[in-house]
Parts: structure tokens; sequence; C-alpha cells
């Protein structure tokens, strides 16, 4: 392994792939298990669990998420600022934000 060269870091032992990842464990990972990775690593996202298909990490929101039934998909809204600050969002969702969703940092793939 040359100077260049990183090992890459495994996952800590509390971060399963079968529940959601929150704000607090992605700063913890950024912070302790990824500080040693260059600047320029690229940040990939999944199409979906099984890797049939990668677009690199390209814009993120503020928003609402709020899961169907089964909790493992969902949908997004605005947050309830935006809402009350943007009369056209108020248009495009009349009944409002759903009693079930929670604040989520939405990130979004290039392609």
């Amino acid at each position: 392994m040359t100077d260049n060269q990183q090992a890459a870091p495994s996952a800590p032992d509390d971060t399963a792939f079968d529940r959601p990842l929150t704000l607090s464990v992605l700063r913890r990972l950024i912070r302790q298990e990824w500080r040693g990775l260059p600047g320029t690593t690229l940040v990939v996202l999944a199409r979906d669990p099984e890797g049939n298909g990668f677009s690199p990490f390209a814009a993120y929101d503020y928003a609402q998420y709020s899961p169907d039934d089964n909790g493992l998909v969902g949908d997004i809204y605005p947050s309830p600022e935006d809402l009350e600050k943007e009369a056209e969002l108020r248009e495009l969702f009349p009944a409002g934000i759903p009693d079930s969703a929670v604040p989520a940092l939405v990130l979004v793939p290039l392609g």
C-alpha cells in the first residue's frame, strides 16, 4: 500500500443494514471512521439495497419524510417552514404534511 492509498474503514458495529441511518451516526462515521479518507473520495449512492445500480451523490435537501406501510420506502414533503412561506407549495400539498413525517436530510443522486 502506498502513502496515497488508504485501507477501507470498517462499518461500526451499531450500523446495521436493516434500519435507517440517522444524521448522528453519519456524523460519527465522518468524524471517526472516514476521517482518513482523502477529500477527493467520491460519495456514491446505491439505487437499491441489492446494489443494482449506483450514482454519485449530487445534491441534498432538508425535507420531511413519511414512510409507506412497510417502512422501507416513502415520500418527501416540504418542511413546515417552507410550506408556511411558499403559497405554491401549499397548493401542491393542500392536505399538508402527514403526521407520520419526520425531518430528513434527503441525498439526491446525480443520475
